[in-house]
């Protein structure tokens, strides 16, 4: 399983929110770019980035950070928040990001989806966002009434290979990651499942393990000092 350290950013700074309300926001870190130095060094090879303003905005508003962090970090990284057109996604790629994270538009406009599949492939992922299993969108500002593994199979039909599932429930509490929703999902489609939200400790890992799940994102827990990102790697990197 794949382990992906992340960095979430709003103002230009490192935070994390509580259950994605962005009146939760708090700094976690100094530096974007030295905290993602600091992941690597611990045997890192992903990073996970999310532009909240940028979810919000339903467009680009941190990519000069974002940027920078991937021409320096000497990681492969994944970036979503306000991705909604073939141009934004060509230009993340074009400046050396390895996967592009479609959140909203998956609900919201398929077609780009389908485009996007289309002519990038496996670069491409759907994060999906679940709110007592009903799919969120707008930096989870607004609710549907789709239910996320609905969703899940609409973007396996279109192509999608890569699927982040977030329990909003969960996101940034350390309560452990919804296992149940993770499963059914995992069972529902071929696509490569990773979950996001919750992760507190290795036993959170090893249990995500037992999933046979594709990879994790963990936040909160390595900022806090909960997890140490070095021996969930190693966790991560165990034969079963």
């Amino acid at each position: 399983m794949i382990l992906l350290p992340a960095i979430d950013i709003k103002d230009g700074e490192c935070v994390r929110l509580i259950k994605g309300d962005y009146a939760t926001a708090h700094k976690v870190a100094a530096n974007a770019e030295e905290t993602a130095e600091g992941f690597r060094a611990a045997g890192a090879e992903w990073l996970h980035m999310v532009d909240l303003n940028g979810a919000k905005a339903a467009e680009p508003v941190n990519t000069e950070l974002i940027f920078r962090v991937v021409k320096n970090s000497g990681l492969k990284v994944e970036v979503g928040g306000g991705i909604r057109s073939i141009k934004t996604i060509g230009d993340y790629l074009e400046n050396g990001v390895s996967r592009v994270v479609l959140g909203s538009a998956a609900l919201k406009n398929p077609a780009l989806v389908r485009e996007a599949v289309l002519q990038y492939g496996e670069k491409i992922a759907v994060g999906i966002d679940a709110r007592n299993g009903m799919v969120a969108a707008q930096g989870w500002t607004e609710t549907s009434d789709l239910n996320y593994l609905e969703l899940a199979k609409q973007m396996e039909q279109i192509g999608v290979k890569y699927i982040i599932f977030t329990d909003i429930s969960r996101d940034g509490t350390l309560t452990g990651p919804n296992l149940e929703m993770l499963n059914a999902l995992n069972h529902a489609v071929t696509c490569h499942i990773i979950a996001s939200g919750g992760v507190k400790n290795l036993e959170d890992i090893a249990n995500l393990r037992k999933l046979n799940l594709y990879g994790a994102i963990c936040g909160k827990a390595v900022y806090t000092g909960d997890l140490d990102l070095k021996s969930a790697i190693c966790l991560c990197e165990e034969e079963t």
